[in-house]
């Protein structure tokens, strides 16, 4: 089982502590996310429906009995050689058993609707992998976002560290009447400020570690640590496509099956226009006595059996106009998918651009942040130098502090940005899966 680390306070357990690297997070997140489950279930379900379609081009065969008992038999009254006879129709007691089939030779309807099944599975197979990848994208954003939180949290514990020291100094400067008081309560307030913002961290790092182990279907008491390894520092671009190809993204391929479920749908509709052939057939046996008595031989019980073999042909000629009108719709939603169409494939085409313009951004803002940084470091202990020799005042050194908190805060950003970006891009490229490879 995989362990917990919320904060930083227990160093000699982490070393003990098993770390999730990326992939896996998406590998536990593809095999238990709760989505990803369901969309499974959806394939499985969608086998069924094409079995269930399927049946209907299957013989259907089915049986019959049946018991009727007369207390009162019809007569039929005749007349033989000008003598008025009255001939009972049937026994007190009659019992049927039966079996019938029918088996249709053709029926577009039903030929089509096995299509369309078919094509349903191919849907449900495609909008898992859709739903797989959106989960990637999700735990790999949720991953990073607690990767720059934990450095954040590192940033302000070096920071407490820092202005730790100068305590020391102020406090004891302030002994021997080197410093004013107002400086050991500037010096507190400082510390104060960075432990409420250190613990304030620390819980938005315990509700990010908690929103990456939902979104992989993980329990959120289960116990995780991250390495930080993971985000590490930019220096060059990938490699861009001046024109890129959709048609590997699962998308476009869930249209193209979305456009083939439309169009089976108004061939279903056309089929309702022509004829159908189906062959009957069906064997009955028959009994009728004068007493509940089958079983045993009775002379006045009569048996038969009866059998027919046919065909049955249905012409549709004329219902109110209702399959055109069903025609007409399935046009108008064939076209409303293909404006679709055109805008999910503009819409893909603006994530990638947008993407491209993000990472030359990023880029460049991680460039400049880590320069600012190692400048705001380089300022930090020049003036902390000149404050221990009594060349550079309180505020100048809290001053630079502050500026050098932001400076690094503002680089481990420029790292996640960049991170979330070059998801996007992969994404774009169609190849989202090969973060978990």
């Amino acid at each position: 089982m995989l362990i917990l680390i919320i904060g930083m306070a227990l160093p000699q357990l982490v070393s003990a502590q098993q770390q999730v690297t990326l992939k896996e997070a998406l590998t536990y997140a593809l095999q238990n996310n709760t989505n990803v489950r369901k969309s499974k279930l959806d394939i499985e379900r969608g086998r069924y429906k094409v079995e269930e379609v399927r049946a209907q081009a299957l013989p259907q065969l089915t049986g019959n009995a049946g018991l009727t008992y007369n207390p009162i038999i019809g007569q039929l009254v005749a007349n033989f050689g000008g003598e008025t006879q009255a001939i009972k129709l049937g026994q007190n007691w009659n019992s049927s058993a039966g079996i019938q089939l029918s088996q249709q030779l053709f029926n577009q309807q039903v030929f089509t609707g096995l299509q369309a099944a078919r094509s349903s599975e191919e849907y449900y197979n495609l909008t898992s992998q859709l739903t797989e990848e959106q989960i990637i994208e999700m735990v790999a954003n949720n991953y990073y976002m607690v990767l720059v939180s934990r450095q954040q949290l590192n940033v302000i514990d070096t920071n407490i560290k820092n202005v730790g020291v100068v305590e020391k100094i102020v406090s004891n400067q302030y002994k021997n009447g080197l410093a004013r008081k107002i400086d050991v309560d500037r010096i507190s307030v400082n510390i104060t400020n960075l432990t409420t913002q250190r613990e304030q961290t620390l819980n938005s790092i315990t509700q990010l570690e908690n929103q990456l182990k939902f979104s992989m279907g993980m329990p959120v008491t289960t116990a995780i640590v991250l390495p930080k390894t993971e985000l590490t520092a930019v220096s060059s671009l990938p490699q861009f496509s001046e024109a890129i190809e959709f048609g590997n993204r699962t998308e476009v391929k869930i249209l193209d099956t979305q456009d083939k479920l439309l169009s089976l749908q108004r061939k279903a509709y056309v089929a309702e226009y022509y004829p159908s052939l189906a062959l009957t057939g069906n064997y009955t046996y028959s009994s009728q006595s004068d007493s509940f008595d089958f079983l045993k031989s009775n002379a006045a019980a009569i048996g038969y059996g009866a059998s027919a073999v046919g065909l049955t042909l249905r012409v549709p000629i004329f219902n109110g106009f209702l399959t055109r009108s069903k025609i007409r719709q399935a046009d108008v939603d064939i076209k409303k998918a293909q404006e679709d169409r055109k805008e999910s494939l503009n819409s893909l085409n603006l994530a990638y651009e947008n993407a491209k313009i993000q990472l030359r951004n990023n880029l460049n803002t991680i460039t400049s942040q880590r320069k600012n940084a190692d400048l705001a470091q380089e300022i930090y202990k020049s003036t902390q130098n000149n404050y221990n020799n009594g060349l550079a005042s309180l505020t100048d050194l809290l001053d630079t502090e502050n500026s050098l908190t932001q400076a690094q805060n503002s680089y481990t950003q420029a790292l996640l940005n960049y991170k979330i970006a070059e998801i996007q891009l992969i994404k774009s490229n169609g190849n989202i899966k090969s973060l978990v490879q």
